[in-house]
């Protein structure tokens, strides 16, 4: 047992602690500006952000892994906070903790197993283009000393690491953000400060029950916005946690992860925070800074709070370009540079759900549609690709007797090609359908069995089904008509 929490608490303290810093300070400006996106006061994205982080740290399933206010929740609230204000929306993040915590039981994270490296890569892809667009107001329209900034800031993340001695010790985004506020504040000159995003606030959260009327009416409003958070929540939350496994080399628990996302939601929906989930960008940051341990996460919470709260005036001071910088490299830390390479080597069809969820991720700034089409699109390719691969062979033992040997999987996909294999006007006494290398998985394919059967059988043709294996028998006794004349009458009526 104390192996088992040195290990996932204490194991890396120099690498979590300083990475955890590093992912407060990049916290900061996101939760106010997620905030703004939602409508409401910054302070509830930056209660938000410390509550998840804490709370996540010791309830989640993905060690390293970064919680707190995300803009994928925050385009969820907008319609909700205008029309009913911040109680409403603080109910919904109680009950989007509860469907969550619900999920987790009924293990649905383990349909993650559907979702195809071509569709995270694309998912990947995206994310990175956004968090990369997402930087753009703050270097349009400004001047030059904000290019220059930023400019230093992203040689600094990538040449300090080179330093003999001490570029391995520190995390070069912490340096970067250190000396960026540095330079701005002995030169005095006029860019934008993680100040000028919204005011600080200057109190620790306090418990907070939503003052709504607990009916049926309340939840006919809330419920709608709850079911959307909790599926975005969700789904980003467990993509995440595939990148953070592949960067780290490290299994999660995925289901465990749900039920850790709805305690933090409902966590934070008791201090006045907004509904969150993980957050790709800061938990690349924590683990390209060094955290591994759910010591970095609790660090990044913790340090988050109290920054905004007693240290706001010093917080406030950071250059919005040092911040950029440190997107700027989580975008390209991001994005999977080797899949463009293998869009020559690749198939069309893999390339195409890669590309398709990148598009309409981007094109929508919602990551479930986008996730929801490469899915959409990957199965779809799976089934063409396993319903062409089915053989319909014929031969003659003996004279007025015909076998058909089917080897394949036929289902809706491919039960039209199985249909079409068979000679219905030919003359003979016997037919005789071999299935024994076949399998039947849904009512359609038993359906273009039974109208093969009983189209033979008006013929006056005997047919025999031979082979069947028990899967396949058990969805044919159930559901195939061919020996019920009534049924027959009915499916062949107007044929």
């Amino acid at each position: 047992m104390y192996e088992k929490m040195k290990q996932s608490w204490f194991s890396n303290l120099k690498g979590d602690t300083l990475s955890g810093i590093v992912v407060a300070l990049a916290l900061i400006p996101e939760a106010i500006a997620f905030s703004i996106i939602a409508g409401v006061d910054p302070k509830v994205g930056l209660y938000a952000s410390f509550s998840m982080a804490v709370i996540i740290a010791f309830a989640g399933g993905r060690p390293g892994m970064i919680s707190a206010a995300t803009g994928a929740m925050a385009l969820l609230m907008v319609t909700l906070v205008k029309e009913h204000g911040l109680q409403y929306l603080l109910a919904a993040t109680l009950l989007t903790g509860v469907l969550q915590i619900i999920a987790g039981y009924l293990r649905l994270a383990d349909l993650m197993r559907f979702v195809s490296r071509s569709v995270v890569t694309g998912f990947v892809n995206a994310l990175a283009i956004l968090i990369f667009m997402a930087q753009l107001p703050e270097l349009t329209g400004v001047t030059w000393h904000v290019y220059a900034m930023t400019a230093m800031g992203l040689a600094i993340i990538y040449g300090f690491p080179y330093l003999p001695k001490i570029g391995k010790s520190v995390p070069s985004p912490l340096v970067c953000i250190l000396v960026l506020t540095a330079v701005y504040l002995l030169t005095g000159m006029e860019i934008r400060t993680v100040g000028d995003m919204g005011e600080l606030p200057d109190t620790l959260p306090v418990f907070l029950w939503p003052e709504v009327p607990l009916n049926l009416e309340t939840l006919m409003i809330i419920l709608p916005y709850s079911i959307m958070l909790t599926v975005v929540g969700l789904l980003e939350s467990m993509m995440t946690a595939t990148i953070v496994d592949d960067l780290t080399d490290t299994p999660s628990d995925k289901n465990r992860e749900c039920k850790g996302q709805g305690l933090a939601n409902i966590g934070t929906g008791l201090i006045g925070g907004m509904a969150g989930c993980a957050m790709i960008g800061q938990s690349v940051i924590n683990i390209k800074s060094g955290g591994r341990t759910r010591l970095s996460t609790l660090i990044a919470g913790v340090v988050l709070l109290l920054m905004v709260v007693f240290l706001a005036d010093w917080v406030s001071q950071i250059p919005m370009a040092a911040l950029v910088a440190v997107m700027i490299m989580v975008s390209i830390g991001t994005f999977s540079w080797s899949s463009i390479k293998d869009l020559k080597k690749h198939p069309m069809s893999t390339n195409m759900v890669m590309l398709a969820t990148v598009g309409v991720t981007v094109g929508t700034h919602n990551l479930a549609i986008g996730v929801f089409v490469g899915v959409l699109l990957a199965a779809m390719n799976f089934a063409n690709k396993v319903g062409n691969i089915l053989y319909v062979g014929a031969e003659t033992p003996e004279e007025g007797h015909r076998v058909y040997r089917v080897v394949g999987q036929v289902f809706f996909a491919s039960s039209e090609r199985f249909g079409s294999a068979f000679d219905l006007k030919e003359t003979v006494k016997k037919v005789t359908i071999d299935l024994s290398r076949a399998h039947f998985w849904d009512i359609t394919a038993v359906q273009a069995l039974d109208r093969i059967v009983i189209k033979f059988r008006r013929e006056g043709t005997e047919v025999e089904l031979v082979g069947l294996n028990e899967a396949s028998a058990t969805i044919v006794d159930r559901y195939a008509v061919h020996d019920d004349p009534e049924a027959v009458e009915k499916l062949m009526g107007g044929h």
